[in-house]
């Protein structure tokens, strides 16, 4: 699949989340049930995958990325009531840490679902 389909697809499946699921659940329970619907759609996701973060050529950390999708695309998931810019921050410092090119960061929390696209690199839209 198409990166640009693959896109479209994984925020419908979000939509269909959010359809079934208001706000109020855990982050657990909305990557849970993103995992199902993907599944539903043939898309292979990695949960929690452990990514070292390095400096200088040197391990110094590690984070996990909530879902990684045919190692093309980090989600990061959120259920909090608003997006700020460190969350978009988090997201793109995962990207340069794995040399992804794409993410997407999605909040369940708030009143309407939020989604954000992030690059790796800026792009100019």
């Amino acid at each position: 699949m198409e990166i640009e389909e693959l896109i479209k697809t994984i925020i419908h499946c979000a939509y269909n989340v959010r359809i079934y699921l208001s706000s109020g659940f855990l982050e657990s329970v909305y990557k849970k049930a993103l995992i199902i619907e993907l599944e539903e759609k043939g898309i292979h996701a990695e949960v929690e995958k452990p990514i070292d973060v390095y400096y200088k050529g040197r391990i110094v950390g590690e984070f996990k990325a909530d879902i990684i999708i045919e190692g093309k695309i980090i989600i990061e998931l959120k259920s909090v009531q608003q997006l700020t810019p460190i969350h978009e921050t988090q997201l793109v410092n995962y990207l340069t840490a794995t040399h992804i090119d794409h993410g997407l960061l999605i909040n369940f929390g708030s009143e309407r679902i939020q989604i954000k696209r992030k690059f790796r690199e800026y792009k100019n839209k």
